[in-house]
């Protein structure tokens, strides 16, 4: 049996019904933050690209899913192999894993570990996608995706939180997926975009979003979803971890949207409402490895100084010349960076463990761990990356040509559009209308539709 199971009996826990259910209502939060993302990135795209913004999220849950099953979850939690990839046979297809087996030291079903950690895996390719919008290939973001998480995700999981894993081992505390899910998917779209390069216009034309509103509503259920992502990451609501995660993860989103909203008013003269919904995204992802080590009050800290060196970090992409389209580097990235690092000078050694940071009486020691994580997880997946998008370009082209790029990809890989302005100020009546007066029409002609 590998590690990470226990069986019911006298001397090891015992099922709880509360936490089981705690975990799924979390699964399922955690679920909804990819639909939410897609929202949130659909509506900053222009409206040509609505749809397929949309859909590079949402093929992600159908890839990930089946990949995550029948080895994904085997890779990232199974047995460590030395200390970089995990394997256990009874985990491939979920098959070797009874209803009544506890995940180790925990009183919640391996299933609902397994789905819990699958909706993790589903959302962070789908981060990536904001930053290549407008240019690339259904198929081969697809291929993508399958090889990424294969040879990204699923190491670098077990890297941070699998039993064995390097970093784990090295006391790297990343609560909820500032290396795992941010660094990864922000680094990730980095290599990719110093491959396929650039948009049409871009530092041209005019690239504004489309539905502000979308992108309202998409932050707002992503602000929801998260509370599942971060409170549900201590695997139980026995011991109050989980109950101060879910208090920072609010503090310090607060905090990152009124940081960002004060230096874009002072930078640009304005409170915009993508500044607030960027600015809650950033804080959303900086305090994700942090929460469960600091105070509310460090989560204040945490939250103001993300909000703000994201909102620098944005424009880098014009000073640099990547086309970074949504801004996955200079938030998920850089925020995750942050909120990372940030543990090791704010962790006060009362919360989910005794690592204190350097304002708290730890030295350098934590941040220093910390620094390794980040910096590991930031190299190999920039330069994995990197390499799969060469890969896949050689092998299906990763780009659609300028023509298809111009005249909208929603058309070109879908077939569809996102609104039908066709019948807009009447319905059928309004077509169908007696024509205004004048020489009678020939009673042989066709009327249009």
């Amino acid at each position: 049996m590998p590690p990470g199971i226990t069986t019911l009996a006298a001397d090891t826990p015992t099922l709880s019904a509360a936490n089981t259910g705690f975990m799924l209502i979390c699964s399922a939060l955690v679920m909804l933050m990819t639909p939410a993302l897609a929202f949130f990135y659909g509506g900053m795209v222009r409206v040509k690209s609505t749809l397929n913004m949309l859909m590079m999220s949402f093929i992600s849950l159908g890839i990930v899913t089946v990949l995550w099953v029948l080895y994904g979850f085997s890779l990232a939690f199974g047995t460590d192999a030395g200390s970089v990839i995990g394997w256990s046979q009874d985990f491939l297809g979920l098959s070797g894993i009874g209803v009544t087996e506890l995940w180790d030291g925990y009183t919640i079903p391996v299933y609902v570990f397994a789905v819990f950690q699958l909706m993790f895996a589903v959302l962070t390719p789908a981060l990536i996608s904001g930053a290549l919008a407008d240019r690339v290939k259904f198929t081969s973001w697809a291929l993508f995706i399958t090889l990424w998480v294969t040879v990204v995700y699923f190491p670098v999981a077990h890297w941070v939180w699998g039993a064995g894993g390097w970093l784990f081992e090295l006391g790297v505390i990343d609560f909820a997926g500032g290396t795992a899910v941010h660094i990864n998917a922000g680094a990730a779209a980095l290599g990719v975009i110093l491959v396929i390069g650039k948009r049409v216009g871009f530092k041209k034309d005019p690239m504004r979003p489309h539905s502000l509103p979308l992108v309202m509503l998409g932050a707002g259920l992503l602000w929801f979803g998260w509370f599942g992502f971060n409170a549900g990451s201590w695997l139980g609501n026995d011991d109050g971890v989980g109950a101060v995660m879910f208090v920072n993860t609010q503090v310090a989103t607060a905090a990152a949207m009124l940081a960002w909203l004060a230096y874009e008013k002072i930078r640009h003269g304005a409170f915009t409402t993508l500044g607030a919904a960027s600015g809650a995204v950033a804080g959303l992802v900086a305090i994700t490895p942090a929460g469960g080590a600091v105070s509310p009050l460090g989560a204040i800290a945490v939250g103001a100084i993300a909000g703000v060196l994201c909102a620098m970090a944005v424009g880098l992409k014009y000073k640099f010349g990547y086309d970074d389209s949504l801004d996955v580097v200079g938030v998920h990235l850089v925020g995750g960076i942050i909120g990372s690092l940030l543990v090791g000078l704010f962790a006060t050694g009362g919360v989910q463990s005794d690592a204190k940071g350097l304002f708290y009486g730890g030295g350098l020691d934590q941040l220093g761990k910390q620094a390794v994580g980040v910096f590991a997880v930031l190299a190999y997946s920039l330069v994995v990356s990197a390499l799969l998008a060469f890969l896949v370009d050689k092998i299906l082209g990763m780009r659609v040509d300028e023509d298809a790029e111009i005249s909208g990809i929603d058309q070109v890989e879908h077939a569809e559009t996102a609104y039908d302005f066709s019948g807009a100020g009447g319905g059928a009546a309004s077509r169908t209308a007696a024509p205004a007066p004048g020489p009678a029409a020939p009673t042989n002609k066709k009327v249009d539709a």
